[in-house]
């Protein structure tokens, strides 16, 4: 009977083992988002990271639990879980809704903070020279480190000849590539829909390993007491 102790248990061990693979993927995917964005430290997407440890450890717990029907583990494996679901999904939630000017805010903060070896990363990734802070109607130009060498494809240079130090600058008129705003914020966009859609599915599943925890809980073990067969 699939409503038994049985099935409770392997359900609730088959699950465990779905959060294992799941942990690894949410941290793995958050990660990427994290570090695509070079020089943006995003909060939430590392809380994300933080609820994917959180749920590889407490999945341990879980796999042990389920297998000796340890009241104990079980008990604080499902209060765990259930805190792990409310924070994760607050966060999914958080990362999906964000707008464009807090997109914008986020990454202006993040090209101010960073050094200019961060800086000079992301325009080589993204083939960029410098940052527009267009928020609120008003174009503020950031500071940024020489573009004399980035490339804007493999053939073009950022400043035609790469010997100019004034090119792509505030007043310059001379310059081959675009600013990095765009391509930063479209980075971070594509890894808060990613992380937000993962994050956001997946933590129905810990909702659903609270509610199996709960059941198998209230179960007792045919083996260890066979007066209980019904």
């Amino acid at each position: 009977m699939c409503g038994g102790f049985t099935c409770s248990k392997n359900s609730l061990l088959a699950l465990n083992i779905l959060y294992v693979v799941v942990s690894f993927i949410l941290i793995g995917v958050a990660a990427a988002a994290k570090a695509a964005s070079f020089v943006t430290s995003v909060s939430l997407v590392s809380v994300i990271i933080a609820c994917g440890v959180f749920l590889l450890l407490i999945s341990i717990v879980g796999l042990i639990g389920a297998s000796k029907h340890h009241q104990v583990m079980l008990f604080f494996y499902m209060i765990v879980l259930f805190i792990i679901f409310i924070i994760q999904f607050s966060v999914a939630c958080a990362c999906l809704a964000i707008n464009e000017n807090q997109e914008k805010l986020v990454a202006s903060k993040g090209w101010n903070l960073s050094a200019d070896t961060t800086r000079m990363d992301a325009q080589i990734f993204f083939g960029c020279c410098g940052y527009n802070d267009t928020r609120n109607g008003t174009v503020i130009y950031l500071d940024h480190p020489s573009c004399a060498y980035v490339k804007k494809t493999p053939e073009i240079f950022c400043c035609p000849g790469n010997e100019s130090k004034d090119c792509c600058t505030k007043n310059s008129t001379v310059c081959n590539c675009d600013t990095c705003d765009k391509p930063i914020q479209e980075a971070m966009l594509r890894g808060f829909n990613l992380v937000g859609g993962i994050g956001l599915f997946f933590s129905f599943t810990e909702f659903l390993g609270v509610w199996l925890t709960v059941r198998y809980r209230n179960q007792r073990d045919p083996r260890a007491n066979p007066s209980a067969f019904l």
